[in-house]
């Protein structure tokens, strides 16, 4: 096969630099890279992306010698079909290390046309670092070394209102862009910079807040070189990724003119509130998923797509989403159906082994985000009980016992809380744990005793998952 290069491809003219791109891992470059791509072939908006390392002191050497070229492969399960395409991405340019080569890095802000900054620098990317001293050297943190890159725009450009970036952070936290601001204006207090470039950093820079949605797995190791083969070509940057993506973008009007994915069929939207949005995927897909998880871990199932092919847990976890969780929720349905029924093709993906397991870290805090707020809102509006949560709540107490049927369960969460359910569930009787675990405010901020007939319901549920050994 031959190796992928510009020169093999053919693919050897620049675009215009229109992106920075701190962060060169699967998740951006399998949902707004491939979104760049296809609004460079369809929209005309001719723009290429320069990835910038943000942890890593060694160079990016695999993505470099490809010259930014890889392919995207979509595969996955979306309205009764199954989809498999292989798209070629060349609008990145390869990866440049600030711990190696500052000065080029800085050099990218006195790039003319640039208008994006985009990031996915995980949860934790966005901080401070109080160590980071002196904006001449490379900063640890990615707001340190955004703060820098902008103020080298500010000196290089001399303040030119026009020469502000719209910056887009895809950081799965609430208020990315806001927080992200925050710290940014924090260096500038640190590195005691010039007030002319704050002024010009927050009028005529915008930080957006977004939400992003799309599951990349990343490199399809087990079916790497059949594609290959298919492909003509030696990829070693590929990523698979699934044909659902969301992008959701609290900016101004001149982002949709400048960046008009909603025009090219992408499912971009430009929004003045994203809470809707966020509570839609937190409670849907996130809530769907953490119920389902002790359920199907609990019958022997260990992948979500073996649960979907069960017809058990499948109608389990449909009449969870449909019967139960959407109607506790105060949004229009027009609105949730057809993600809900977005996030069932999801789970029934064959291509993406997905682990229960995996799902299963942390539950505790995650069933307080996740579901906990959609059996509360669903007593208070239908003033009953609902039976699926309930079934998936007792579920996950039994499974929080660290072993069924004679098998050990890898149960992954902090220490106190394994200790605590360990500890219950060794001197306790069902009666006894149920009522422990709803009492613990630690986990879910009250005392879920307090609900009528949640503890009894509860009890049936887990003694009948009891009985089941």
């Amino acid at each position: 096969m031959k190796p992928l290069n510009r020169q093999n491809t053919g693919k050897t003219s620049p675009r215009p630099l229109k992106i920075v791109q701190f962060g060169t891992g699967n998740f951006l470059r399998g949902f707004a890279d491939w979104m760049v791509q296809v609004l460079n072939d369809q929209a005309e908006f001719n723009g290429d992306i320069q990835m910038v390392q943000v942890h890593s002191r060694k160079p990016a050497r695999i993505i470099n010698e490809q010259e930014g070229l890889y392919h995207v492969i979509v595969r996955g399960f979306q309205k009764g079909e199954t989809v498999e395409e292989n798209q070629l991405i060349d609008c990145v340019r390869g990866a440049i290390n600030p711990y190696i080569d500052y000065k080029g890095f800085l050099e990218l802000a006195n790039s003319p046309e640039l208008a994006f900054i985009f990031s996915n620098t995980t949860e934790a990317g966005i901080y401070f670092e109080e160590k980071d001293r002196d904006w001449t050297i490379a900063p640890e943190s990615f707001p340190g070394k955004l703060t820098a890159l902008l103020f080298q725009r500010f000196r290089h450009f001399e303040g030119d209102p026009d020469k502000g970036l719209l910056i887009l952070p895809c950081e799965l936290i609430a208020d990315n862009g806001q927080k992200l601001k925050e710290n940014v204006l924090r260096y500038v207090d640190l590195w005691n910079l010039p007030g002319t470039f704050e002024d010009w950093l927050v009028k005529y820079n915008t930080f957006c807040n977004t939400l992003v949605d799309r599951i990349v797995p990343g490199f399809p190791i087990d079916a790497a070189e059949k594609i290959q083969e298919n492909l003509g070509y030696r990829d070693d940057q590929m990523v698979m990724a699934e044909p659902f993506h969301f992008w959701a973008i609290d900016g101004p009007d001149e982002l949709k003119e400048k960046f008009p994915a909603d025009k090219q069929g992408l499912n971009v939207k430009f929004v003045a509130d994203l809470t809707p949005f966020r509570t839609r995927k937190v409670r849907i897909l996130n809530g769907a998923h953490t119920s389902l998880v002790p359920v199907a871990y609990l019958k022997g199932i260990r992948l979500v797509k073996e649960a979907m092919d069960d017809s058990g847990t499948s109608d389990f976890i449909e009449q969870t989403i449909f019967k139960e969780i959407i109607p506790s929720m105060d949004l229009p349905e027009d609105i949730l159906k057809p993600f809900a029924e977005a996030v069932l093709d999801r789970f029934r993906n064959p291509f993406i082994k997905h682990k229960l397991s995996d799902i299963a870290l942390n539950s505790i805090s995650k069933w307080k985000v996740r579901v906990l707020p959609s059996l509360l809102d669903f007593i208070r509006k239908e003033n009953r009980l609902p039976q699926h949560l309930c079934e998936a709540f007792a579920a996950l107490i039994v499974f929080y016992r660290g072993h069924y049927k004679g098998e050990k369960i890898p149960l992954k969460d902090k220490e106190e809380i394994l200790h605590y359910f360990d500890q219950i569930w060794k001197i306790k009787s069902s009666e006894e744990v149920v009522a422990g675990v709803l009492s613990k405010i630690e986990f879910w901020d009250q005392d879920l005793n307090l609900i009528p007939g949640l503890s009894q319901a509860l009890i049936r549920e887990v003694d009948l998952l009891l009985e089941k050994e």
